[in-house]
C-alpha cells in the first residue's frame, strides 16, 4: 500500500493531524483551497484543491493510502446544511476514486442532549439545525463504508483548544491574549459545570492514530480522548496561573448574547449550541483509550503548551 496521507483543511485540525503524521514518518500531502498555510513542516507537500471539485479533488488526493477530512463549513445552519455535503462529499467520492481509506474529523453536535457522559454508544438524537446537519452527513460517511465503497471511519472531539486555536475556540483568542495582557478574557455560556475539553494535539493523534488503525476498526464513531473533565472555570485558573496573572473573566450569560447576537452573526449561530455549555457536558472516549491504548495530555502540559504558542504568537 501507498504510503501517501492527505489531508485536507489547514485550520487547526488539520494542522495537528499533519504534524501527527510527520511525527510517525509518514509522507503527507496538504490541501486546502487556497493552498497556503503558514509554518508548514519540512516535506509536506502543500496543495491548492476545492474539494468540491471532482477533478481537483482526485488530482490532489492521487497516489493516497489514507484521506483525512478536517474540513469544515461556514459556521452557519445554512451552511451546515448546504455546503457541508458537498464538502464531505466531495472528498469521499476522491477517496473512493483513489482506492484510499478516509478518516473523518468531527465533533460532537450529532449526539443529543441526553445521558451524561455522552458515550461513543450513546445515542445521535440532535435537537437543534446543526447537530441534524452534522449527523445526516456523518451518516452518509458511514453509509458509504456500509455499501463496501471505501472504508471510513469518523473521529469525534469537544470543544478543542492548543496551538493555532484561535477563533475557533473558546480558549482561543478571547481568553488567552487578553490574560497574557493583563485583561479580561470574555467566555461564552456557563462557567461552573464540568466541560470536557479537547486539546488539538490529542484530536489530530486520534485521527492519525485510525488512519493506520486496522481496518476492523472503520465503520463507526469513536471519541477523541479528553483529560478529566474540569469546569471552564477552574480551566481559566490553571490558564491564568501558568501566565501568571489574576483570573479576570467576563461572562455572556443569556441575555448578551441575544442583545449582542443581533450585531455578531457568529454569536447568534452559536446560540442553539449553547446547551453545552450551561449544563455538566462530560464525554466518554474510554473505548478509544482502550482500544489504542492511549491517554489524552495532562491539563497542566496542554494548558503549558497552548499558553507558550500564544506567547510566540502575539497577533494570534
Amino acid at each position: 500500500m501507498p504510503d501517501l496521507h492527505v489531508v485536507f483543511g489547514t485550520g487547526p485540525l488539520g494542522r495537528s493531524t499533519v504534524e501527527a503524521l510527520v511525527e510517525r514518518g509518514r509522507r503527507v500531502r496538504w490541501v486546502s483551497r487556497s493552498g497556503q498555510a503558514a509554518d508548514v513542516p519540512p516535506g509536506v507537500d502543500l496543495r491548492a484543491a476545492d474539494a468540491t471539485d471532482p477533478a481537483q479533488a482526485r488530482a490532489a488526493v492521487e497516489g493516497a493510502a489514507v484521506v483525512y477530512n478536517c474540513t469544515n463549513a461556514p459556521y452557519t445552519a445554512e451552511g451546515f446544511e448546504t455546503e457541508l455535503p458537498r464538502l464531505f462529499g466531495g472528498i469521499l467520492d476522491a477517496a473512493e476514486a483513489a482506492g484510499a481509506r478516509l478518516v473523518v474529523g468531527d465533533n460532537l453536535y450529532a449526539v443529543d442532549e441526553g445521558p451524561q457522559p455522552i458515550r461513543e454508544s450513546g445515542p445521535e438524537a440532535p435537537t437543534t439545525r446543526k447537530g441534524r446537519a452534522r449527523k445526516a452527513v456523518g451518516d452518509a460517511m458511514l453509509e458509504a463504508h456500509r455499501r463496501g465503497r471505501l472504508p471510513v471511519v469518523v473521529v469525534r472531539g469537544s470543544d478543542f483548544f492548543g496551538p493555532y486555536a484561535t477563533d475557533q475556540s473558546h480558549l482561543g483568542s478571547r481568553a488567552i491574549p487578553p490574560l497574557l495582557a493583563g485583561k479580561t478574557a470574555t467566555m461564552i455560556g456557563g462557567l461552573d459545570h464540568p466541560h470536557s475539553m479537547t486539546y488539538v494535539r490529542d484530536f489530530g493523534r486520534a485521527l492519525a492514530t485510525l488512519g493506520e488503525a486496522d481496518g476492523a476498526h472503520y465503520g463507526r464513531a469513536w471519541h477523541v480522548p479528553n483529560a478529566p473533565a474540569e469546569t471552564r472555570r477552574a480551566v481559566l485558573a490553571r490558564i491564568a496561573r501558568e501566565i501568571g496573572t489574576p483570573l479576570k473573566v467576563r461572562q455572556l450569560g443569556p441575555v448578551a448574547r441575544r442583545v449582542f447576537g443581533l450585531f455578531i452573526p457568529p454569536l447568534r449561530e452559536m446560540e442553539e449550541m449553547t446547551y453545552q455549555l450551561d449544563r455538566p457536558y462530560v464525554i466518554d472516549a474510554s473505548d478509544f483509550a482502550a482500544t489504542f491504548d492511549v491517554e489524552a495530555t495532562p491539563l497542566d502540559q496542554s494548558v503549558a503548551e497552548t499558553v507558550d504558542w500564544f506567547r510566540t504568537h502575539p497577533d494570534a
